[in-house]
C-alpha cells in the first residue's frame, strides 16, 4: 500500500536526516510519487508523525500491561524487560529519529506517554519491595535497555537482543555492595497483588467521564488502583481523536 510505504520512507529519512529537516517533498520523492499524491494521503508531516510514533507507543504500553498482570515478582520482571527491549528493537528507526531531534521527546502528549511507561518499566523491574537499593538498579537496567539498540542499531537485532539481556542481569543477579545477599521480598504486581493491570467496563466509562471533566491520568490513576500507562492506554482506544 502506498500509505506503508510512505510511512516507510518517512521513518528512515526523519532517522537519518532529522524530522525537522525532512520536507515533504523529499519524502514524495523517496516514495517515487508527487508531493500532490503524497498529501492525498497525509494532511501534513506530523500527521505522518504521530502515525508513525503511535504503535510504538502502543505496543510498549501493552507490554508493560501485560507483564504488570503476570504471576510471580521475578515473571513480571523479565516479562517487563524482554518486552521493553523487543518494542524497542521493532521501532529502532522511530527511536532513533526521536533521539536525533530532542524536542519531539518533550512535547506533550508524547512525552507524557513515554514518561509513563518508563516509570512503569521501573517499577515493575524494581520488585515489590521498592527499596532504594532496587530502585536504583531498576533505573540503570531500564536505561540500559534502549541505549544499546540506538548505538549499536547495526548490529543483528537478535545478537544484539541477546547481548541486551545478558547485561541486564548481569545487574540484576549481582547484590548491592551494602545489603549483601538482598532478596526482593513481596508480592508481585497484578493478579497475586499490587496495582491492577485492567480496568472493567464501568470503571473505563467512568475514567471516560473524569477524564472529560478535567481529570488528569494520575488522579484517575491513583483513583482506579492502576497505572498511568493503563489509563493513557484506555483513553487512548475510547477517544475517537487518536492521542499521543
Amino acid at each position: 500500500m502506498t500509505s506503508e510505504r510512505i510511512l516507510e520512507a518517512a521513518r528512515i529519512l526523519f532517522a537519518a536526516r532529522g524530522y525537522r529537516a525532512t520536507s515533504m517533498q523529499a519524502i514524495a520523492d523517496e516514495v517515487g510519487i508527487t508531493k500532490a499524491a503524497l498529501y492525498y494521503h497525509f494532511d501534513s508531516k506530523e500527521e505522518i508523525l504521530r502515525r508513525i510514533t503511535v504503535p510504538l507507543l502502543d505496543e510498549l504500553e501493552a507490554v508493560l500491561s501485560a507483564a504488570e498482570s503476570s504471576g510471580s515478582a521475578e515473571e513480571v520482571r523479565w516479562r517487563a524487560i524482554e518486552g521493553y527491549v523487543d518494542v524497542h528493537l521493532r521501532h529502532r528507526h522511530t527511536l532513533t529519529m526521536l533521539v536525533r531531534d530532542m524536542t519531539l521527546l518533550v512535547q506533550a502528549p508524547i512525552a507524557d506517554r513515554f514518561r509513563a511507561a518508563i516509570a512503569l518499566a521501573n517499577e515493575l523491574v524494581a520488585g515489590p519491595s521498592r527499596g532504594i537499593e532496587e530502585r536504583v538498579r531498576a533505573c540503570q537496567v531500564v536505561a540500559g535497555l534502549a541505549d544499546p539498540v540506538l548505538l549499536f542499531r547495526d548490529e543483528p537485532p537478535e545478537r544484539l537482543r541477546r547481548l541486551i539481556l545478558d547485561g541486564a542481569r548481569a545487574l540484576l543477579d549481582a547484590p548491592p555492595a551494602s545489603v549483601p545477599g538482598a532478596e526482593v521480598r513481596g508480592r508481585a504486581r497484578g493478579r497475586n497483588g499490587g496495582r491492577r493491570a485492567l480496568l472493567g467496563e464501568e470503571q473505563v466509562a467512568q475514567a471516560r467521564s473524569l477524564y472529560a471533566e478535567g481529570c488528569g491520568a494520575g488522579e484517575i490513576a491513583a483513583r482506579f488502583g492502576v497505572s498511568r500507562a493503563t489509563v493513557y492506554r484506555y483513553l487512548k482506544i475510547s477517544s475517537s481523536e487518536t492521542r499521543f
